[in-house]
């Protein structure tokens, strides 16, 4: 198959399927090794890019999909029904993000580091589709362990967990004594 018609064939795919497709999906479709196939989507997201179109490729994970930029989301919402906006207060980026940098990590586990009830964060995150259940600890109770979706790389920019900043360990020291004093007063 020539280059062309596997870029095109690639596009069809992201574009009718919505959601993010793995490389491996996509690489059977096109007859094509997962290296190869990465090379080709990595190529087309370029193009994408230098274009200045309406649409680009995103990398999540070890999958790709399609999907509008940015730029252009005021002329979409004049036609499409203007999609739900959730509101991330304070409360739920704090548990956010210890999800996003401990992650599995089990509600108590949340609750231990905030000092309080999470229940309702947690709850608002996955109805946001921002968290998920990825698993069940092996512990009495079997409580359920929790980690990010793709929606949560979409929503922060970033195509894996990896790319989050890192804190220095004198913050996180910092942050540790913080959480501690809040505990205890």
């Amino acid at each position: 198959m020539e280059l062309e018609r596997m870029e095109a064939a690639i596009e069809a795919i992201l574009f009718t399927m919505g959601d993010s497709v793995e490389t491996e999906k996509l690489a059977a479709a096109i007859e094509q090794d997962p290296k190869t196939t990465k090379k080709i989507i990595h190529n087309m997201m370029d193009k994408y890019q230098a274009n200045d179109r309406g649409i680009q490729i995103l990398e999540l994970e070890d999958a790709f999909q399609l999907c509008t930029k940015k730029e252009y989301y005021e002329h979409l919402i004049r036609v499409a029904a203007q999609p739900r906006k959730y509101v991330l207060t304070d409360v739920l980026l704090e548990s956010m993000a210890i999800v996003a940098y401990k992650q599995p990590v089990t509600r108590q586990e949340i609750e231990k580091i905030r000092g309080v009830k999470s229940d309702h964060a947690v709850n608002k995150l996955v109805e946001y589709g921002l968290i998920e259940e990825v698993g069940r600890l092996d512990a009495p109770g079997r409580p359920i362990l929790f980690g990010t979706t793709e929606e949560f790389l979409r929503n922060f920019g970033v195509s894996s967990v990896a790319e989050l900043p890192s804190l220095p360990v004198e913050r996180l020291a910092e942050f540790q004594a913080e959480a501690e004093k809040e505990a205890i007063g």
